[in-house]
């Protein structure tokens, strides 16, 4: 319940609003609590015919607020800072995000760093007890599955919209072309599948998931799709698959103007080109995660990178019709 908030003009709805809390409630107290228990009566309601039901929770996102149960979960001297509290070495500095979105929130700072270490290991944990919350809402999903019958003709996909910075690289929030932001978690579980509990390293992408759906439920796939059914990787996680994942990023650039950061992710390198219409020049960022995999050194700018750079310049511009996986 609580009221509902008035929007005032000029004043963020979130400014006097905490950016965590652990208030002392059931799950169902909490809107996520209650969109799993919606969850469940429409799966109760579908269980006699076929059904798609897409379920969005909304933690862990700002504010970070979970009932006290999760937030028991952890112990506060176990909460660890983020190892790399710093922009990548070399990277432009329009590349991070200023933590706009953390800022909002009462008593986080307006400029310089948002938070103090002592409030950066209780964001952590308040995120950690989220994510616990979630989980448990997803669990409470699948035990209806299992009551109802349903587990072992269900296909099961759960993945997050965007990763998080929390801390790491000196930010906070999404927002960035970076790795912690652009990799989510993505789990799938059909019926008859060989290899349970199994995990790949192929790179696959959102706009895969609406093919794969369509395939492991034999459906009819439209034309003019992007993406690329990854069922065959159910089959043999270590197959060759695609040579790179892309996403892009829309923002102001200092002398350059209204931009984009394109990003390819390939297995061993980030390559991040930003350019503007109209302006003709493009500033790279280059990360090697076979040395670096926290992307805390951009090496873009390195003379003996110049041939690498402009090769995978020429990949990034083939775009993602050129990175499919080998029939």
């Amino acid at each position: 319940g609580g009221k509902k908030k008035k929007n005032v003009p000029g004043v963020d709805p979130h400014a006097d609003e905490l950016p965590w809390g652990a208030p002392d409630c059931a799950d169902e107290d909490l809107p996520d609590g209650r969109i799993a228990r919606q969850a469940i009566e429409a799966l109760r309601e579908s269980r006699d015919r076929p059904f798609f039901l897409a379920v969005g929770f909304r933690k862990p996102h700002l504010p970070f607020v979970a009932p006290k149960k999760y937030w028991d979960l952890y112990d506060p001297k176990d909460i660890r800072l983020a190892s790399n509290p710093f922009p990548p070495k070399g990277a432009p500095a329009f590349a991070t995000n200023d933590s706009s979105e953390l800022r909002r929130y009462k008593g986080v700072a307006k400029e310089g760093p948002p938070v103090t270490d002592e409030e950066a290991r209780h964001l952590i944990h308040a995120y950690y007890a989220c994510v616990s919350y979630v989980d448990a809402q997803v669990g409470r999903l699948l035990d209806e599955l299992d009551r109802l019958g349903l587990r072992e003709k269900t296909v099961v996909i759960v993945w997050g919209d965007h990763g998080y910075q929390l801390g790491e690289h000196g930010t906070w929030n999404k927002r960035t072309n970076w790795e912690i932001a652009t990799r989510v978690p993505l789990m799938i579980s059909v019926p008859g599948q060989k290899n349970r509990g199994k995990t790949t390293s192929a790179l696959v992408e959102f706009v895969d998931i609406y093919p794969t759906l369509c395939e492991l439920c034999q459906l009819p796939l439209p034309d003019g799709l992007e993406g690329t059914s990854f069922a065959p990787l159910l089959e043999n996680p270590d197959r060759p698959w695609k040579r790179a994942a892309f996403s892009i990023y829309q923002k102001e650039i200092p002398g350059l103007g209204k931009g984009f950061g394109r990003a390819m992710r390939t297995d061993r390198y980030r390559l991040i080109e930003w350019s503007a219409p109209g302006s003709g020049k493009r500033i790279y960022e280059l990360y090697d995660h076979q040395t670096d995999p926290e992307e805390n050194i951009n090496i873009a700018d390195r003379p003996e990178n110049r041939e690498l750079v402009a090769s995978l310049a020429e990949q990034l511009r083939q775009g993602w019709k050129a990175a499919l996986p080998p029939q």
